[in-house]
């Protein structure tokens, strides 16, 4: 029989057990700020740090600003997830450079820093979690030559010049249109904002001030369903190829409106972001880049596993 101490003592030490596998479940605290939350992308993203935070019993945090065009926002937000001091934090910067001070204090306090989706101009991320948007806009140019002949005038609808994924996609667009296609000319590269009311009134003004061009190329999801609202809009003919993936992408590929796009794999880049963040608070050492990779999709292959595995809604 056991006495009352033992009883007393056999009770304290298993509530010390459960408040230690408490501490233990929530060991690591991950804030996440990414470019914004309007598109669903960035839900898809969310979702896959979700899931590797239940995979390795983490705390993540997840928050954007409304709009991609919110640096001071996104800026407050980074500051304020700083100020709590996380375990670490992972960022996708809407400008790759002005959140370098604040990327600098978060050095110096010991947390490590993953950049995701888009990178930053500075060494203080451990590593980025990211498409390889040179390559993967040159593989958009590449379909886009071959949709229209080899011949002809283009136009690009990106989201910035300021984040590394609106730099890279372009880059790798104009860049290999140039290199490879001599007869195709880039006439017009404009930028939006990510917003599709803007994209659309932009592809507009594109296609009346050219009304021989052949094709548009979109560079996100808000960017890419403008020039799809636009071309339906003055009822163009001009082949549109898009980045990213979305319900409305998706029905617009299959009505025809838009050739086709680059999906990248949203779900990836948040499951190795949180990845990326454990990994680094136990030493371990990463890789400068985790490559989370991209597909062209069209109503030729949605339904084929590996791409319809990176399309999200």
């Amino acid at each position: 029989m056991f006495s009352r101490r033992t009883l007393i003592g056999a009770t304290a030490a298993l509530a010390l057990l459960a408040t230690t596998g408490a501490a233990s479940a929530q060991e690591y605290d991950i804030a996440l700020i990414s470019k914004g939350f309007q598109h669903q992308f960035w839900q898809a993203v969310k979702a896959g740090a979700d899931k590797a935070a239940a995979e390795f019993n983490a705390k993540v945090t997840f928050e954007g600003p409304d709009t991609e065009a919110q640096v001071d926002r996104q800026m407050d937000m980074l500051s304020a997830a700083l100020a709590r001091k996380p375990s670490a934090i992972g960022f996708a910067a809407l400008d790759s450079q002005a959140a370098t001070p604040l990327l600098q204090q978060a050095k110096d306090a010991g947390i490590p820093v993953i950049a995701f989706d888009s990178g930053v101009d500075s060494d203080i991320p451990l590593t980025t979690a990211t498409t390889d948007n040179v390559a993967a806009a040159a593989l958009a140019a590449d379909k886009m030559a071959e949709l229209i002949g080899g011949a002809g005038k283009v136009a690009v609808v990106a989201h910035d010049q300021t984040s590394r994924t609106g730099i890279d996609r372009v880059n790798g667009f104009v860049d290999r249109i140039k290199a490879n296609y001599p007869n195709i000319e880039v006439v017009s590269v404009q930028y939006g904002g990510g917003d599709q009311l803007a994209s659309t009134e932009i592809t507009k003004s594109i296609l009346l001030a050219n009304p021989d061009l052949k094709g548009i190329f979109g560079a996100n999801e808000g960017s890419a369903l403008g020039v799809v609202n636009g071309k339906k809009e003055l009822n163009s003919n001009v082949v549109v190829i898009g980045y990213d993936s979305g319900a409305a992408q998706k029905a617009a590929i299959m009505d025809g409106t838009m050739a086709g796009a680059i999906t990248q794999n949203p779900v990836g880049i948040g499951y190795e972001t949180v990845k990326a963040a454990i990994a680094a608070l136990k030493g371990e050492t990463l890789p400068k880049v985790i490559d989370t990779g991209f597909f062209y999709y069209d109503k030729t292959n949605m339904d084929a596993p590996e791409i319809a595995a990176v399309l999200y809604d």
